[in-house]
C-alpha cells in the first residue's frame, strides 16, 4: 500500500524532471542537478507536481521518504532561484577580496588565505567585510560557507572572526583585576 504522507512538490514552468529507478534529474533556467534515491521510495510526475511515496510506514521508509522529498524540493528551488549564504567578517584588518572568481581573505595571519571557487559556486564581495556565496546546490553552498567560517570562527571575548549573517555570538567577560 502506497502512502503519500508529505505534500507534493510543485514544478514551475521551464523545469524538466527525469525520474529513473535510482536517480532523479532536474534541469531548469539556472542549470541541472541530479540526486540518487533509494529504490524503495517512488517518485512520479503527475501533471505539474512531483509525488514522493513510500511503500510502508516503517521508520526507515518514513525517514527516507522525508529525506528524498526535501532533497528533490531543494533541487527544484536550486535550478529556479538558487541559494545564497551571507558571511560577515568582524575584526580590525580582517577583509575579503575577489581575485578573479576566487576569494582572498586577510584574517590576521601572516599570509592571505585563498579560497578557490568550486564549479557551480560564485562569490560576491559587496563590502570588504561581507561575503555572499551563491549556487544551485544547497548542500554545496552551505559546505563552502562552513569551510570559509572555519578559517577564523568568531571568538567569544571580542567577537572577532567570520560569522553567518545574523548569527549571535555569546560574549564572555575577560579577566578582572
Amino acid at each position: 500500500m502506497s502512502r503519500i504522507g508529505k505534500k507534493p512538490i510543485p514544478i514551475p514552468a521551464g523545469v524538466t524532471v527525469a525520474v529513473e529507478p535510482e536517480a532523479v534529474h532536474i534541469t531548469g533556467p539556472r542549470g541541472g542537478l541530479s540526486e540518487r534515491k533509494n529504490r524503495d521510495i517512488e517518485v512520479r510526475l503527475e501533471g505539474e507536481e512531483l509525488l514522493v511515496t513510500r511503500p510502508t510506514d516503517r521508520a526507515e521508509h518514513r525517514a527516507l521518504h522525508g529525506l528524498t522529498r526535501s532533497l528533490i524540493a531543494n533541487m527544484v528551488q536550486g535550478v529556479t532561484s538558487g541559494f545564497t549564504k551571507t558571511l560577515e567578517i568582524q575584526g580590525v584588518g580582517y577583509r575579503a577580496a575577489l581575485k578573479g572568481s576566487d576569494l582572498e581573505l586577510a584574517l590576521g595571519y601572516s599570509h592571505p588565505v585563498p579560497v578557490k571557487a568550486p564549479t557551480g559556486i560564485e562569490f560576491e564581495v559587496p563590502q570588504p567585510t561581507r561575503i555572499i556565496i551563491k549556487g544551485n546546490d544547497k548542500q554545496q553552498v552551505g559546505q563552502i560557507a562552513a569551510v570559509i567560517r572555519k578559517y577564523r570562527p568568531p571568538e567569544p571575548y571580542k567577537g572577532k572572526g567570520i560569522r553567518y549573517e545574523g548569527e549571535y555570538v555569546a560574549r564572555k567577560v575577560g579577566k578582572r583585576a
